[in-house]
């Protein structure tokens, strides 16, 4: 799988109706520790196998979004299960923390 970007309109249908865990990725193209990560979201989507998913916010682009969720900093990844909000890191993460967090 890729990275699924994410939008206002397609928020709700994609992270909060998920029947599998989600791994939101709330970045910008101007933030360098955003860039960094971009191989690791990359990497986690490519292993998903269909287990979970990873998307992508362009907190430029969606700016409700990022307020919904008290995004102040990014990198922010937040993760959902069941529709609900189970956890969140910020700043340049571990994959393996990545991975904790869809656990």
């Amino acid at each position: 799988m890729e990275v699924i970007k994410v939008t206002g309109d397609t928020f709700e249908e994609i992270v909060i109706g998920s029947d599998v865990p989600v791994l939101v990725d709330f970045w910008a193209t101007w933030c360098g520790p955003c860039r960094m990560m971009t191989p690791v979201t990359e990497a986690l989507a490519a292993e998903s196998d269909g287990k979970y998913k990873i998307c992508s916010v362009n907190v430029d682009e969606e700016p409700a979004l990022a307020d919904r969720f008290g995004v102040n900093s990014i990198p922010m990844f937040i993760s959902f299960s069941g529709g609900e909000m189970k956890g969140s890191t910020v700043g340049v993460t571990p994959k393996e923390t990545l991975l904790t967090l869809l656990a």
